[in-house]
């Protein structure tokens, strides 16, 4: 079976903590991507933000996204795999933790992504059918 490293998208954009939230959207729609990684000075990675994100958490809330950092709406240790992890593990991850985004990890490093399309990419119909729908509960 494929790992991460097989079907991850690589070189991911990273928008840095300190860069704004309308600078993070700007980035997705540049990109036509719905979540980016929030990497710290240091490059690392903090955590992963969604359109969602920004909407729901900052300007639902009235919130004012100019104003806002990518790294203010970090929170807690962000969910990843390893580059060598299988797409078994990386299936499992998503449906452990509802997500449709993986930041994949090689050592400290941010070296890819593994969205939901990449794994579906890689399964049978039945399976990707199964996967989609235990991830988006």
């Amino acid at each position: 079976m494929a790992t991460a490293r097989e079907i991850m998208t690589t070189m991911p954009e990273c928008v840095g903590e300190h860069q704004t939230l309308v600078a993070a959207a700007r980035l997705m729609k540049d990109l036509d991507v719905g979540s980016l990684a929030v990497c710290g000075d240091d490059q690392r990675l903090k955590v992963m933000l969604t359109d969602r994100d920004i909407v729901v958490k900052r300007v639902a809330q009235g919130g004012d996204p100019t104003r806002t950092m990518a790294g203010d709406l970090t929170e807690g240790e962000p969910v990843t795999i390893g580059v060598d992890d299988s797409l078994e593990e990386t299936l499992a991850t998503m449906r452990e933790h509802r997500v449709r985004w993986l930041p994949v990890i090689d050592g400290h490093d941010l070296v890819g992504i593994v969205a939901q399309a990449d794994a579906a990419r890689a399964l049978s119909f039945a399976a990707t059918g199964a996967t989609v729908e235990e991830i988006s509960q």
